[in-house]
């Protein structure tokens, strides 16, 4: 059994390192159970914000997203 520590979290991608590694980087948080978004909204759980999440970001602030950096992600779940 795969060990699934975002099991149906919704998490938004918005950041410089991660466009480079983009289908990677999705597919392992969805192994993990994650469901990647496109979009910000009450229901997403994580943004993963680079420094020019821009209004993104501030959605994710309005709709009280956890926000986490390139960096945050990283050490919690990779």
């Amino acid at each position: 059994m795969k060990y699934r520590m975002l099991e149906n979290k919704k998490i938004l991608l918005f950041c410089q390192y991660f466009f480079n590694y983009e289908n990677k980087i999705k597919g392992k948080m969805e192994e993990l159970g994650a469901k990647v978004s496109g979009s910000v909204s009450k229901k997403t759980d994580y943004l993963i914000a680079g420094e020019k999440a821009g209004s993104k970001l501030a959605k994710a602030q309005q709709c009280n997203v956890t926000i986490l950096s390139e960096d945050d992600f990283v050490r919690m779940f990779v």
